[in-house]
């Protein structure tokens, strides 16, 4: 379905028929030269896994590993893995994936993928498109209910600077230290449409923004939560990509459970009002630049609590709804991966991501 031919009641309808707890990934890999840790074309690899799950993405070293639908986020990441071996196999031997949310070393723009995506992209952004060397991890949740599907949206909305700071994981660039714990957003900002999404007032204003602003191209409604048209799913964007497929595991169980308790609240009538955009840009700041070790801020009252406090409450409330606990989570909050990123530098990270990459 294209936004150009959707009117609000066919919009409601594809979030109406999706399957309720429902979860889809979908991973953003680079690859290297093994001698000099620089992007690698993908093509080759493309093709000779010859899977559609594993398909090019708009930089040419760029793959992406999007999964079937899943009723649980175990077995979801379960396909994650099978696409990183896949990957990692398919590779000649002077070529590495790795999963950086921003490659630690190269300098922009990149090389496209030979594509007419690419090509049509190119001709409106310009050499700004070049630059989206950016990985992300990206989970699709359905909900089987509009209603549910928009109510979820703000509320998740809200949690947006939370998910970055757990997730954050890109404190390098061009060979240097950012001083932030993910500088993706920030190159991500290069381009329209991206950082904290609008309010959604109905499926009717929705509808209308996305024929106003992209004419069609739903695709390019590019903010860190979308509701997905296509699939009926809310896709959440604002995950940096994780470096092992255990860290991926944690998060995705986490948001899953988080996601189960927020539908349980919507239910019940509990869910806040949305909150307005530029307070939670503000505490979204504070985490791309601070991680879990920052402050961020009530977004009703201004009261300012850790970072790190906010998501062990979140954690202690989604775990009710989680199959099994969720000490890995906190563990993350405990010993935030960035940090060891930055304790290796971007060099010696380098043959540290490749070599757990696969799982």
């Amino acid at each position: 379905m294209h936004a150009d031919e959707a009117g609000p009641h066919c919009v409601r309808s594809v979030f109406d028929r999706t399957v309720a707890g429902t979860i889809g990934l979908e991973e953003e890999i680079l690859l290297v030269r093994r001698d000099t840790w620089r992007p690698a074309p993908a093509a080759e690899v493309v093709a000779e896994i010859d899977d559609p799950r594993v398909k090019q993405e708009l930089p040419s070293c760029q793959v992406e590993i999007a999964t079937s639908v899943h009723m649980s986020a175990v077995d979801a990441v379960g396909e994650l893995r099978w696409g990183r071996a896949r990957i990692a196999a398919a590779c000649a031997a002077d070529v590495v994936p790795i999963a950086a949310a921003v490659h630690p070393l190269a300098d922009l723009p990149v090389a496209l993928a030979p594509t007419d995506r690419a090509d049509g992209l190119k001709a409106r952004y310009g050499e700004m498109i070049g630059r989206q060397l950016v990985s992300s991890l990206q989970i699709h949740l359905a909900f089987g209910d509009a209603d549910c599907t928009l109510g979820v949206y703000h509320a998740l909305r809200d949690l947006l600077p939370e998910l970055a700071a757990l997730a954050g994981a890109a404190p390098f660039a061009a060979g240097r230290d950012t001083g932030l714990c993910s500088v993706r957003p920030i190159i991500a900002s290069e381009l329209p449409r991206q950082g904290v999404p609008p309010i959604i007032a109905s499926w009717t204003q929705f509808a209308e923004d996305l024929k106003w602003a992209v004419q069609g191209r739903e695709s390019e409604w590019w903010w860190e939560l979308r509701p997905h048209i296509r699939y009926g799913t809310l896709e959440l964007r604002v995950l940096d990509v994780q470096a092992t497929s255990d860290r991926t595991e944690a998060i995705v169980r986490f948001v899953s459970a988080l996601v189960a308790r927020l539908t349980d609240l919507y239910y019940r009538g509990e869910l806040p009002p949305p909150a307005p955009t530029w307070r939670i840009a503000e505490n979204r700041w504070a985490a791309l630049r601070h991680g879990v070790r920052g402050e961020l801020l009530d977004l009703r009252t201004g009261t300012a609590r850790s970072t790190s406090r906010c998501l062990y409450d979140l954690i202690d409330a989604a775990e009710p709804y989680a199959p099994v606990d969720l000490d890995d989570v906190r563990a993350l909050v405990a010993d935030p991966p960035v940090e060891q990123l930055r304790a290796l530098g971007p060099r010696k990270l380098m043959p540290w991501l490749a070599e757990v990459f696969a799982p």
